[in-house]
């Protein structure tokens, strides 16, 4: 096939530099906007901390102030940055693309949960052979301490990978050592022997934990349907004696592994990138400081691009250190303007949604929450539905009744008989309120849910109202039934 030449036109829209560098740093919560600003300090040596005195223009070399009062520009030789003697190729990478996003995945610096377990082995006096088991086991458990994979196929495990043949009854005797470690329960097959373990080993002598032992060996499905009146018959106890055993029951831990990970979990502290403050029927809104830092271009920068572009000559060190000043530069300038496009993007969305929810930022009733999505805002300012959803992504407001997230604002709409949009939020919060007042020995089915807010006015059929129930984490009727 022959190799031919044509010339095409076309029309393509392509995103600037500026404009990926903006996008990024407005899904950026306060929280990392230090860091964030501190990296770019630090890879542009052209930009500093502080207020600028004089804006400059950087369009071109004539713009920039002298100042050669400045003796420090005297000690500073560019050149010591460029070296015929290094290839290029040892001094820069470019492996990816501009707009591509770094993403760095943070390793945790805590002990694990098979760790802390293997550290409790040492201090048992266990053979090799003992010690190869419990260890095999022991990276068997889940996140939940549960071992989930069964003794045949462990044993298949240690005669493959390390040769050591073992039979299933030593398996399950070292099962048993590894399930008498702390914390309780770990190494359970199931969520029964789980609750079993962790009940024999604090039981001594009290009848309460008796029977609740008694209810997890021999009615643990009847327990988990909430079937109260079966057990009583069969155990012959009374309403009071099966309170106090299923709450011995519900005090124990389904998740024993989980426990000492919840323990040494890193909570992160949310600081607000906005406040609302009501003054006498006034909301007014302000920015978090941290959203606003005080930047500004090398003075330095500006008189060495100066001192070269009038004394450059033609050799290759002079262009490269010339173009090296004037890219540093370009870059300062282009951060601080995404900073403040970033700053007054900010303020434009959160002032747009506290004016479209001002009934509850006056009164912080959840039921005045207006139905609203991300593109009634994006109309109402003028912007892209994704810039709007890159604003909304993280940030947090602090208002008199709370620190709230910005999606916390944003629901769908829902029509009443009298034909008025309301937001889903309000149902629900009907329906948590519902649910929290009803009584608890014969708690509301869905069904009657549903025909109580119909007799509200929200005509939501059943299905609507399983759907609301369980996006609030609320169990069915059957579940949440007390003694």
């Amino acid at each position: 096939m022959a190799l031919k030449q044509h010339l095409t036109q076309k029309l393509e829209q392509r995103l600037s530099p500026q404009q990926i560098q903006l996008m990024k740093l407005l899904q950026v919560p306060t929280m990392e906007l230090d860091q964030r600003i501190k990296q770019e300090i630090e890879e542009n040596p052209a930009l500093e901390e502080g207020s600028e005195t004089n804006e400059d223009d950087f369009g071109g070399e004539e713009d920039y102030d002298d100042h050669s009062d400045n003796e420090r520009d005297d000690d500073f030789d560019i050149s010591d940055y460029f070296d015929d003697d290094t290839p290029d190729y040892k001094t820069q990478v470019s492996n990816k693309g501009r707009d591509e996003e770094e993403k760095v995945i943070p390793l945790s610096g805590e002990q694990s949960f098979q760790e802390r377990l293997t550290e409790q082995l040492h201090l048992l006096d266990l053979t090799e052979e003992q010690f190869q088991i419990a260890d095999t086991i022991i990276g068997n458990l889940d996140e939940a301490g549960y071992l989930k994979r069964e003794v045949d196929a462990i044993v298949d495990d240690l005669a493959f990978s390390v040769n050591l043949s073992v039979t299933e009854e030593q398996v399950e005797e070292v099962l048993a050592i590894v399930q008498s470690l702390d914390p309780a329960g770990v190494g359970a097959r199931d969520l029964r022997e789980c609750l079993l373990l962790q009940i024999e080993r604090n039981q001594g002598g009290d009848i309460v934990k008796f029977t609740a032992k008694k209810i997890l060996e021999d009615f643990f499905e009847e327990f988990t349907k909430k079937h109260y009146e079966k057990i009583k018959k069969k155990l012959e106890i009374d309403d009071e004696d099966l309170k106090e055993a299923v709450d011995e029951i519900v005090k124990l831990n389904p998740k024993p592994g989980g426990s000492m990970k919840e323990a040494a979990r890193n909570f992160q502290q949310i600081i607000p990138d906005f406040m609302i403050n009501d003054s006498d029927g006034e909301l007014q809104l302000t920015l978090n400081g941290r959203n606003a830092p005080e930047l500004k271009v090398s003075r330095e920068y500006q008189n060495m691009l100066r001192k070269y572009a009038e004394g450059a000559k033609a050799t290759r060190e002079d262009k490269e250190a010339l173009s090296f000043v004037k890219q540093k530069l370009d870059g300062a300038k282009w951060f601080i303007d995404a900073i403040k496009q970033r700053q007054n993007t900010l303020l434009l969305t959160m002032t747009a949604i506290m004016e479209y929810q001002r009934e509850y930022f006056l009164t912080g009733d959840e039921t005045n929450l207006k139905p609203m999505i991300l593109k009634d805002i994006a109309e109402k300012v003028g912007l892209d539905i994704s810039t709007i959803s890159r604003v909304a992504n993280s940030k947090y407001v602090q208002t008199g009744y709370g620190i709230f997230p910005l999606k916390y604002f944003f629901s769908e709409s829902l029509s009443t008989d009298s034909g008025e949009e309301v937001s889903t939020r309000e149902v629900k919060k009907i329906l948590s309120e519902a649910i929290e007042n009803e009584h608890k020995r014969k708690p509301l089915t869905d069904e009657k849910l549903a025909q109580l807010l119909k007799e509200k006015g929200y005509n939501i059929a059943r299905r609507t109202v399983a759907k609301y129930r369980e996006q609030l984490n609320i169990p069915v009727a059957r579940l949440r039934k007390e003694l």
